[in-house]
């Protein structure tokens, strides 16, 4: 699951900052990670679904993560000037609301069984998702010592990674279990959602109850660029051709989750409900692989960390493709351990060097995250019209894209790094 990167914040009353407690907080905050992951994931449970239910094609089952990342092209920015304007804690609440409004319209869009009545929903959904990264992030960074707030936001986005984990096995519990009656009725997402609406009310309450510090961006702290000469943020080379590595490293992430379900339960020959159990690993494998680059990134350079994970992904596509049986599986399954650390290193290089343009640059790669709407519905319809070998070359030509970037691509003449 990708997470919008935050901007830099400080306490409006630095003072106050050593005489609370934010455990608490952290703990919160640790909930609405969770929940985010467990909601973005869960729609990849509802592709077989509504595959099946509605006597979709692949590409049309694919609009459920097409509504969904859409929302990141369009809500990014405006996202960030809402909460600008009402607070972080405010923005938070509104999330939530907006959340479990969508997650609410699932019990009459189940009642009347209409395809596009789920995706309106799911458009919901997904803008309460944008706020609440938006808003949450920097809350994590500010909430303790300044030097340990990467170990802050490590930390909740492993937790973020247990509810992309849940979500599978969740899914194939409560709702693929009821396939075989998604034909007359798709009551089997309706309760589910309804639970998750509550949930996040529940929360939404608690969080506007609580205690958290009035934070504002840090404009100050924002450091000085290498070359006070460049006036257009589309001077660096790295950032352009970090643009395109977020929105293929999104799609490709995406595409492989989206139909790993379909893809195992004809790849083993077993049931949709059996096949979405797997998909657990896909998503598990990020919560491992974040832990061990965390690690890994504190001596290794990221550049060469990023070329190896590509080059790596690149490589278990191709077996999968070419193979048959649990190599295949487990192969295409591996691929999520090799994405844990993709996002935040090509985000940390792409902004490297900018200086007064890494605000905007922030924007601008978290739009990037549409790839997961664009790059997911090109690998159905390739689907559709051939076989999964031809579908999953789509996210393989993805990692080479990003292998150059690693390789290549993120090298700016006022980079700093090597």
């Amino acid at each position: 699951m990708a997470v919008i990167p935050m901007q830099k914040a400080v306490f409006a009353d630095p003072l106050g900052m050593q005489k609370q407690n934010y455990t608490p907080a952290l703990i919160s905050l640790a909930v609405v990670y969770f929940m985010m992951g467990l909601i973005t994931c869960l729609n990849d449970t509802l592709v077989p679904f509504f595959k099946n239910g509605f006597n979709l094609t692949y590409a049309q089952s694919s609009w459920v993560q097409v509504y969904f990342f859409l929302t990141y092209g369009v809500m990014s920015v405006p996202a960030g000037i809402i909460v600008e304007r009402i607070g972080y804690k405010n923005g938070m609440v509104m999330g939530f609301s907006v959340a479990a409004f969508g997650a609410l319209l699932f019990f009459p869009a189940s009642m009347l069984h209409q395809y596009i009545l789920f995706l309106a929903a799911l458009f919901i959904i997904a803008i309460g998702i944008v706020l609440l990264q938006v808003a949450a992030n920097p809350y994590v960074t500010i909430l303790g010592p300044a030097r340990t707030a990467s170990s802050r936001l490590t930390l909740v986005q492993g937790v973020g990674s247990m509810g992309t984990t849940a979500a599978p096995l969740l899914g194939a519990y409560l709702i693929l279990s009821h396939l075989k009656e998604s034909h007359a009725s798709s009551a089997a997402v309706g309760y589910p959602y309804l639970g998750i609406a509550c949930v996040l009310i529940l929360i939404a309450l608690i969080v506007y109850r609580m205690k958290l510090p009035q934070i504002k961006a840090d404009v100050g702290s924002i450091e000085i660029l290498a070359d006070e000469t460049v006036k257009s943020i589309f001077s660096f080379r790295n950032l352009n051709f970090g643009i395109g590595a977020i929105f293929v490293y999104v799609g490709a992430e995406v595409s492989i989750g989206t139909f790993l379900t379909n893809y195992i339960a004809d790849t083993l020959k077993i049931e949709i409900h059996q096949a979405n159990s797997f998909v657990a690993f896909y998503w598990g494998g990020m919560l491992v692989g974040r832990l061990l680059g965390s690690v890994l990134l504190q001596s290794a350079k990221p550049p060469v960390v990023l070329k190896f994970c590509a080059a790596l992904s690149v490589l278990l596509i191709a077996i999968s493709i070419n193979t048959s049986g649990y190599i295949a599986v487990w192969s295409m399954i591996a691929v999520g351990l090799c994405n844990a650390i993709m996002f935040a290193t090509i985000f940390s290089l792409s902004v490297n060097g900018l200086g007064k343009f890494t605000t905007r640059a922030s924007g601008f790669l978290s739009t990037a995250i549409v790839g997961g709407a664009g790059i997911s519905y090109l690998t159905g319809v390739i689907k559709d019209n051939s076989t999964w070998y031809f579908a999953f070359i789509i996210p393989a030509l993805c990692y080479l894209y990003i292998l150059f970037y690693g390789i290549n691509g993120y090298k700016s003449k006022l980079s700093l790094v090597s």
